[in-house]
C-alpha cells in the first residue's frame, strides 16, 4: 500500500468548486479497485490549502490500474481545473511510526 498526498492552494473565488469537484469525483476512487481510502482536508489557519489523501493498493495500481481506466478520463475532466494549485503531489509508503 502507498500513500498519495496532493497538496493544493486554491484561491477562494474557485474553494467551493474545487471542494464540489472532488465530492463529484469521489465515485471514480469509489468504483476503483486501486483505491483504499481518500480523505480532501482544508487547513484551518489557511483556509486555501488543501491536502487530498489517497491510500493505493500500489503505485501500478495508481499509476497503471486507476489511471488506465475508464472512469479515469471522469475523474481527471473533474479535477484538471485546478492542477495550477497543485504545490506537491507524491506516493510515500508507511513507515513503523503509527498509532
Amino acid at each position: 500500500m502507498v500513500v498519495e498526498y496532493v497538496r493544493y492552494v486554491i484561491p477562494e473565488q474557485q474553494r467551493q468548486q474545487f471542494e464540489e469537484a472532488y465530492a463529484e469525483a469521489t465515485a471514480v476512487l469509489d468504483a476503483s479497485e486501486h483505491c483504499l481510502a481518500y480523505e480532501l482536508t482544508r487547513c484551518v489557519e489557511q483556509p486555501g490549502h488543501y491536502v487530498l489523501r489517497i491510500e493505493w493498493d500500489s503505485i501500478e495500481g495508481h499509476e497503471q490500474g486507476f489511471r488506465t481506466s475508464a472512469g479515469f478520463q471522469t475523474f481527471f475532466r473533474l479535477v484538471a481545473p485546478y492542477f495550477d494549485g497543485i504545490q506537491e503531489m507524491r506516493h510515500y509508503e508507511r513507515t513503523a511510526v503509527v498509532s
